[in-house]
């Protein structure tokens, strides 16, 4: 980050290049946000599972699971920019107080009108935008976080294990969401989620942060002049790695929003039922784990890293939509995950290392945009696909729209870029 870091007992040192991929856990402020963020997003995915599955029941259409996609990711994708030149001027500690204090409120909204017996597909759409426009600041303020807890050295590390926590979220919160639903239904799955939230709540209000963050920078005018947002943008589109970052990440967000293809696949490919829909968004996390813990070793990811992995997620995308069986499937899915979070979790990292520091907000409010902030676009249009010739033909041209933008953008990611001042 620009200027100069405000130094504390608990600054963690930097490390050896290519260390543990754990290093950042020896930090205890990320050691207490690594594991709030485990209860939060392991929250969220039950109360995804349960709303997805109940739109599904009641809608029979993958449209709707689409549009639901859509009002969450919206927001992100229409207010990612502006979000991101906010925070490059504001605290982004305080800034995630707020947002996990609306989440609370939001989620206990929906368990009320669902008591009520008021909680129809329209309803949920409303609280699923409220959200999902909460999220839009929300999201990449989590992930500039993650800097000003742990400073650049520690940063390959923090993020890959940020991948851990989704994952690990993949494989409690559908399992949690699973039993909860089948036994106590899916109120008990909304009221886990608002719960969910108080563990990073508390984490925010007893931590600080080890790096100054971007509120008390001194740079003058830093992200205050009329269009700041439109500057983000052009900047990010400017660099040719970090644009062809974002496009692989828009490409890929399908695979990581599990409320369209993946419950799809478990009802109407192989009629899995609720159970085989939790295991199969189970095993996709289980793939993952391994590869956010190779993402945390090594060096400083490199674009050609990054071109290499979107390539293999790709091709391993397409063999998955050929499965013939559940088992195939099974073994398919954790192999997109371990593959998918590999490359997401080194192009993220890649991202914020190439990001001029002044940028950095702007451009990690861009990264929103792309990922999840595409599903708008990318979801309505993968959910058509998959109602008129089937889900199997929606996947795989999944996998062949990031083997697409790979090799369009091999030259880019591939040529050296020089890593920005700090």
């Amino acid at each position: 980050m620009p200027g100069s870091p405000t130094a504390t007992i608990d600054q963690p040192v930097a490390g050896p290049r290519g260390g543990s991929p754990f290093g950042a856990l020896a930090f205890r402020p990320y050691r207490w946000w690594f594991l709030s963020q485990i209860t939060s997003a392991s929250g969220g995915m039950t109360q995804s599972v349960a709303t997805s599955w109940i739109v599904l029941q009641t809608t029979g259409s993958a449209i709707a699971l689409s549009t639901l996609s859509a009002a969450v990711m919206l927001p992100s994708l229409l207010c990612g920019a502006w979000c991101g030149a906010l925070l490059d001027r504001i605290d982004r500690r305080r800034a995630l107080i707020g947002t996990q204090s609306l989440l609370i409120v939001f989620s206990l909204l929906m368990y009320l009108l669902l008591a009520a017996h008021a909680l129809g597909y329209w309803s949920i759409l409303a609280i699923a935008a409220a959200n999902g426009l909460v999220n839009a600041l929300d999201g990449p303020a989590r992930q500039i976080y993650v800097l000003d807890l742990v400073g650049r050295e520690r940063l390959t590390s923090a993020v890959s294990l940020y991948e851990v926590i989704l994952n690990t979220s993949r494989v409690l919160g559908p399992a949690l969401g699973g039993v909860i639903l089948a036994f106590l239904g899916p109120g008990a799955c909304i009221l886990v989620n608002a719960a969910s939230y108080l563990a990073p709540l508390a984490v925010l209000l007893v931590q600080k942060p080890a790096v100054a963050s971007a509120a008390k920078a001194t740079e003058p005018g830093r992200a205050r002049s009329r269009g700041a947002a439109r500057a983000g943008l052009r900047y990010a589109w400017s660099v040719p790695s970090i644009r062809s970052c974002l496009l692989i990440a828009a490409a890929s967000g399908v695979l990581f929003n599990s409320s369209v293809l993946f419950p799809l696949f478990a009802d109407r490919v192989f009629h899995l039922g609720a159970g085989g829909y939790g295991a199969l968004l189970s095993v996709f996390g289980v793939g993952a784990l391994p590869g956010a813990l190779l993402a945390a070793r090594g060096d400083e990811p490199t674009g050609r890293q990054v071109a290499l992995l979107s390539a293999l997620t790709g091709v391993c995308t397409v063999a998955t939509a050929c499965a013939p069986d559940p088992v195939t499937l099974y073994l398919g899915m954790a192999t997109v995950g371990f593959s998918s979070i590999w490359m997401i979790a080194r192009a993220n990292t890649f991202v914020q290392l190439r990001a001029a520091p002044a940028m950095r907000g702007r451009v990690m409010g861009a990264w929103t945009m792309a990922l999840p902030g595409a599903s708008p676009l990318t979801g309505p249009t993968v959910g058509t696909l998959a109602d008129e010739a089937g889900a199997r033909l929606a996947l795989a041209c999944t996998g062949l729209a990031m083997i697409g933008i790979v090799s369009a953008s091999r030259r880019a990611l591939t040529r050296d870029t020089p890593r920005p001042a700090r």
